[in-house]
């Protein structure tokens, strides 16, 4: 094997993210042959010692890969660690799948949204799935404050200017109304930082409760299948890892034909 950028190879062994990977170089924890190493670095698997917080990282135990959709509650956030040791995604997770295994969220839900939220160890696809080549649509069930008339629903449809920047078309429907406030059906093809709470804020309909259930075909409920309980997760099924190699054009990814995953 030649030699490869040390963030590639972390997310390739299922370590983290390569996003986390680059954080973990810069934050001094990754060596090779006993050197602490700069972001961008390059080293060969098969020829330099790689340690990861001291231990050494084998390519040959690379974990299995694991591929989970988990229902998010409110008040935990969409990250691996945290300084203020509050409650965090990978907590819910069977003990087995915690410690070791490299899984990391795919993206972010808000702490105080709810709903779909993919995980895995896969480095690669995560890699893909969050870059912006790449659209996954997402759908929401989204409260806002309020009874906005179709014509700002349209706005939100042909998209408005958050941050100097454009925002795509996207869908929204009406859902439902009670007294003061509106459901709506958002699906999204984009994912910037708090987007649809800053549309609606900007629109004049600030968001009550967000909750995505839907990514791209995988949902929390599939059809004529009980909903996914909140704070639970499940190993997606070979056709739901299938649809997203496809998306991302991971087809070809070297992974045995029978798709290896751990139960939950």
């Amino acid at each position: 094997m030649s030699d490869e950028r040390l963030q590639k190879i972390l997310a390739q062994w299922g370590i983290a993210s390569r996003r986390q990977a680059e954080e973990m170089i810069v934050a001094g924890r990754v060596r090779v042959n006993g050197n602490i190493v700069n972001l961008g670095q390059k080293a060969n698997p098969d020829l330099d010692r790689i340690e990861v917080d001291g231990l050494p990282v084998i390519a040959t135990e690379r974990p299995q890969l694991v591929y989970l959709l988990l229902h998010k509650p409110a008040g935990v956030l969409s990250t691996c660690s945290d300084p203020r040791s509050r409650s965090k995604v990978l907590d819910l997770l069977p003990p087995k799948l915690r410690y070791g295994q490299g899984i990391h969220p795919v993206g972010r839900l808000d702490a105080d949204s709810t709903g779909a939220l993919l995980l895995t160890n896969d480095g690669k696809l995560t890699f893909c799935l969050t870059h912006p080549r790449h659209s996954i649509s997402k759908t929401y069930q989204v409260w806002v404050q309020g009874h906005p008339p179709e014509s700002v629903v349209q706005v939100w449809r042909d998209g408005i200017i958050l941050s100097g920047r454009k925002t795509m078309p996207a869908q929204v429907k009406i859902l439902d109304r009670t007294r003061d406030q509106t459901m709506l059906e958002v699906i999204l093809s984009e994912g910037r930082n708090r987007q649809i709470r800053r549309t609606a804020e900007q629109l004049g309909y600030p968001v009550v409760r967000l909750h995505r259930t839907a990514i791209g075909s995988i949902q929390l409920q599939p059809p004529s299948e009980p909903i996914l309980p909140v704070g639970c997760c499940r190993t997606l099924t070979d056709s739901e890892i299938i649809f997203l190699w496809t998306l991302v054009n991971l087809t070809s990814i070297n992974v045995p034909v029978k798709i290896r995953k751990h139960s939950v």
